[in-house]
Order: C-alpha cells, then structure tokens, then sequence
C-alpha cells in the first residue's frame, strides 16, 4: 500500500527561487518560444497615439466629394440638393446591402452591431466600386474622397463607429481616407471640419429642412400607398416629388445682407455688427419665406392624383427601435416597411425629426435637472444676492434657448405637414413622453433614444394610434435591449397592446418575416374585428358606402380630409366608414333596408 507524504513535508521539499531566478527561466522560455515560432519579443510602446488625419480645407472644396449615407434614400437625396446649392460637391453612398454587410465582417472587428457591420461595410465597398469599376486609383480616392458621418461617445458601441471605419479602410488598402464625424453631442469632433465645412445658419437649417420634408414624405407615400387602387402609383408620385424636391433644395439661395446698400453701410462701420444683422436676416428669411412651403403644395397636388380606397380593414403599424434599424430601407432591416405592406399593413416609419426634438429636449431638462447645482468652490452663500441672480439668469437664458429653439423647429415642421395635406403626423410631445414612459423606464438613463421606445409603445398603442408596435433594434443593442426589458412591464400593464421586438442582422431574414407575420395575423384579426363593429354600429352596409364614394370622387383622393372622433377605433377604414356614414345622414340618404321597407 502506496504511503502519501504529509503536505506539511511536501512543502517544505519545494525549492524557492529567487526574483532573479525566475526572470531568468522566463527569458529562457521567451528564447525558446521566440526560436520556435519565428516571432520577436521587441519592446513595445503601449501609448495609444490616434493616427494621423489629413485635413479638409477650404481651398480643397471644388475638387473634394463629399460623401454621405446611413439613412433613407429620400433624407439623402434632398441632403445632397442642399450641399450642392452651398457649393459642395457630393456624391450619396447607396443604401447598403447584405454584401456590404459581409465586407464589414470581413474587414472590421468581431463583434459589432449590425449598423456597423453594414455602414462600414457600404463605404468600403462604394471605394472599391470606385477603384474596380470607375478605374480610380486608391491615392486619387483618398484625396478627392471626404466621408461625412455620425458618432457618438457611447455608450453602446455606436462610440466606437470612427474607429471600425478607420480600421476596416486600412485592412481594405485605404488607409488615409478622411473621415469626418460630426458627434451625436457636442457638435464637431473634428476641429479642422469647420475649416472645409462653412458650419453657418445656410447649413444647418437646409440640413433640418432636408430632414424634415424626407420625413413626411415617407409618411405621406406609406399612408397613400396600403390603399391605392393602381398598384405602383403611389410609388411613380414619390418618385417625381422627391426628384422635384431636390431641384428645389439645390436651386435654393440663401438670403444675403453681402452685396445691398444697408449691408455694405453696417459692414463699414461695424465687421461684429453685419455678421450679426446677416445672421438675422437669414432666421427671418427662414421662419417667413415659402422657398419649400409653395413647391411641397405642388408636391401635395402630385399625390392628390393617386386614386385611394379607404374602405378595407388594414392594421396599423408603428415602427420604432434603434435608430438606424428603423430608419434604413434595406437590407440592413430585412426590407422590413415594403413587407409589411406587402402583407397588407399600413405603416407609420418614426421621423428622424422626433431625435432632434429628443435632443432639443434633453438639453432642456438637464438644465434644470441641474438648477441650482454648483460647485463646491463656487458655492454662493445667502448673502451673495448678485452671484444668485448671475446663476439664475444663466438657467433662465439656457431654458429660453432650448425652448424657443423647440418651437422654431415644431413651427416649421408643421408648416411642411400642413403643405403636404396634413396628412403626416405632428412631432410628438418629449414631455407627455416623459410622464408615459418614466415609471417603466428612467427617463434620465441615456443611450439610443432613450426611454423613447417605451414611451412610444404605449403612445402609440394606448392612444388608438396603431394596432401594433414593431420594435426593430441590431442584435445586441444595449440600449434596445434594456427598452425590452422594461416593455414587458409596459405589456403587462396594458394588456391590450400588440408589440414586438425583432433583432435584425446580415442574416435571419426568414426567421423575421416569420415571426412578424405571426403578430401582424393578430393585428389583421383586431382591425377586421374593429371595421366589422362599425359596420354594425351605422345603418349603412359595406356596398352603400363605396357606393356613396363612388358618386363623389373627391373621396377617394389621398388628401381628402376627415375627422377621426372616437378614440378606441384605430384602423383608417374604420374611421372613413363613420365619415362616410356621417355625410350619407347630412345628406339625407335613406338606409336601403329603409327605401326597401317603404318600397
């Protein structure tokens, strides 16, 4: 029988070695490695120095492109009218596809999101598009190429997107292209951006002019094309009106105070005091002139020739999500909007105009998260009655800003609805967004939209706004996943809502489409459901009232106005089918069970 030795002799058999001794064997075993595998242990600087960036300047901007992407085709379309009617020449990276998807996986990191993988991906591959295709060579791209995009500090992984485009474009044989990055906060990251791009008032509000009409004409298409009558007309007047609009925005001409007698008369006098008076010369330009309220009127008119029919039950869908995945109109979301109405839904895309009223907000409500706050070493004390009112001017004056800039923003976007027939929705109230979605979700946390995705499942669903809310998010967003966390108390709550999150990727397509037509079935069933008890709630049938259509056309245009009265009937065939019947009574027309009675 084997004997064991004690542990306490076992440890006193083990030879100690020296701090030098073990240095020594671990260069030995270094040696050995280094020796076996071909490879060298050098020293290695660890100090992270961010690579050189060459400039963009001014003198550069007539032969340097501008390029841009990342959103809908229409938000970049008029984007580019806009640069071009400031003198910039610009090119629009297309929308990206499951191939720029796998580039982005070839050439980037492990383990990024969706957005990531295919934006960078898209760029790489419209370069090399450009070196394959339009024989450029690589040095001549990279000098005549500047890439425009957003980025944020985090903190999911949208804070890493300057890095993945740079890394990706040196692992594809582009090392040295430009990259811009305006920051999600905190305006330009780029110092030297100002310098090849005049950030002025022309610039800014042609940007959130071009944003603002995209949006609505999306909602305009997607509400006029689930109840065209000609297939593809809704399509062909998008087409024409987008293209009108852009000839607009590029033909555009900023309002100039340069060049007139009292323009030279104060720049002579006072350089401080012209750039002021231009400055406001500009905002009055753009808060009174019609230079896109007239031509969207005509774009109104366009549509307005789309025949609709608005008696048939469809189920309204509200797309929300991650930004990007619910804006993108491609691969990068599953084609996700033309599925949906392809399975014979109605649907409400969220306007990007909702971030920047998000933004304005968060600005608004920091500062007075913080009122009052100061620093230990600028604490006032109760006597100092002028350093309080110094603090409580500087709070006043921040709320005043971000409350006037609001109500310019909310003012023109409605200006463009109401253009377009006032059939788009009006930008949602950030503080009503608040009171709804603070109890589930703190509305302080920040990251993506915040507690937006919670507000508006519960906006759109308990306000009869929509029969269902699609949640479209890139797998592993934190943000978006932390939303879904808190959605299942927002379900639990409100027992009648349909809501549905659905990470999207390069792949899983099938498995999507699958899952949202199972909770779209729901939706179809709660809208024939609603349009079934109408029809028993009016003394009309179903063919009386497309019969009343019929005999006034004016009905089945898209811009037809009609009033929604009750809350708890959602569906748009629902509410035109209490219209019609409304109007059959004023007119005095008979129910046919009536005129057959009296027969």
């Amino acid at each position: 029988m084997a004997t064991t030795t004690p542990t306490s002799q076992r440890s006193t058999s083990l030879k100690i070695l020296s701090q030098p001794q073990v240095k020594s064997l671990l260069d030995e075993a270094q040696q050995k490695f280094a020796q076996e595998e071909g490879i060298s242990f050098g020293a290695v600087n660890m100090h992270f120095k961010k690579p050189f960036e060459h400039s963009f300047t001014a003198p550069q901007r007539p032969h340097t492109t501008l390029l841009f992407g990342g959103l809908t085709f229409r938000h970049e379309h008029l984007l580019k009218g806009v640069f071009e009617s400031l003198g910039y020449k610009t090119a629009v990276v297309p929308t990206p596809n499951v191939d720029a998807f796998q580039l982005g996986k070839e050439y980037g990191n492990n383990g990024q999101c969706n957005p990531t993988y295919f934006t960078v991906g898209n760029l790489v591959q419209y370069l090399q598009h450009l070196r394959d295709k339009q024989g450029m060579s690589v040095q001549e791209i990279i000098d005549s190429h500047v890439f425009l995009t957003a980025g944020a500090c985090g903190p999911c992984r949208f804070g890493m997107y300057e890095a993945e485009y740079r890394l990706a474009l040196r692992n594809a044989g582009f090392d040295g292209f430009r990259v811009m990055l305006f920051q999600q906060k905190g305006g330009l990251k780029q110092g030297d951006l100002e310098a090849g791009l005049k950030m002025n008032l022309d610039f800014f509000a042609g940007m959130v002019s071009a944003f603002n009409c995209g949006d609505i004409l999306s909602e305009v298409a997607n509400c006029i094309r689930a109840y065209e009558t000609t297939p593809g007309a809704t399509d062909k007047a998008a087409s024409e009106s987008l293209e009108f609009m852009y000839r607009v925005m590029q033909r555009k001409v900023p309002a100039e105070l340069a060049g007139t007698t009292i323009g030279d008369l104060i720049k002579g006098k006072n350089a401080k005091a012209f750039d002021i008076a231009e400055q406001a010369v500009k905002f009055l330009d753009l808060l009174t002139s019609e230079d896109y309220i007239e031509p969207l009127r005509h774009v109104a008119r366009k549509f307005d020739e789309v025949e609709v029919d608005r008696l048939q039950p469809k189920p309204i869908v509200k797309v929300t999500g991650e930004f990007w995945a619910q804006t993108t109109e491609g691969d990068g979301n599953f084609n996700m909007f033309r599925f949906l109405h392809s399975e014979g839904a109605e649907v409400i895309t969220e306007p990007i105009a909702t971030w920047l009223a998000y933004m304005l907000w968060q600005t608004k409500i920091k500062a007075r998260d913080r009122h009052g706050l100061v620093e230990k070493a600028d604490e006032v004390k109760w006597y100092e009655l002028g350093k309080r009112a110094q603090l409580e001017v500087g709070y006043m004056k921040k709320r005043a800003i971000a409350k006037v800039a609001d109500t310019i923003f909310r003012r023109e976007y409605s200006r463009m609805v109401e253009a377009l027939g006032h059939i788009a929705h009006e930008i949602v109230d950030m503080d009503e967004m608040e009171r709804l979605g603070h109890g589930f979700y703190h509305t302080r946390s920040e990251g993506g939209e915040g507690h937006l995705e919670v507000s508006k499942n519960i906006y759109y669903s308990h306000k009869g706004l929509a029969h269902m809310v699609l949640s479209l998010k890139p797998f592993g967003c934190m943000p978006s996943t932390q939303s879904d966390g808190a959605q299942s108390a927002v379900v639990n709550r409100y027992k009648e809502m349909i809501f549905l999150p659905i990470e999207t990727s390069g792949e899983g397509e099938i498995n999507a489409h699958s899952r949202v037509q199972m909770a779209l079935g729901e939706a179809k069933a709660k809208a024939k459901r609603e349009f079934a008890e109408v029809l028993s709630s009016i003394p009309y049938g179903l063919d009386e009232l497309k019969a009343y259509v019929d005999a006034h056309p004016e009905m089945k245009r898209p811009m037809y106005q009609f009033p929604r009265h009750n809350p708890r009937v959602v569906g748009t065939g629902a509410n035109f089918a209490l219209h019609v019947a409304e109007r059959m009574q004023a007119d005095g027309v008979k129910p046919k069970q009536v005129r057959d009675a009296a027969e």
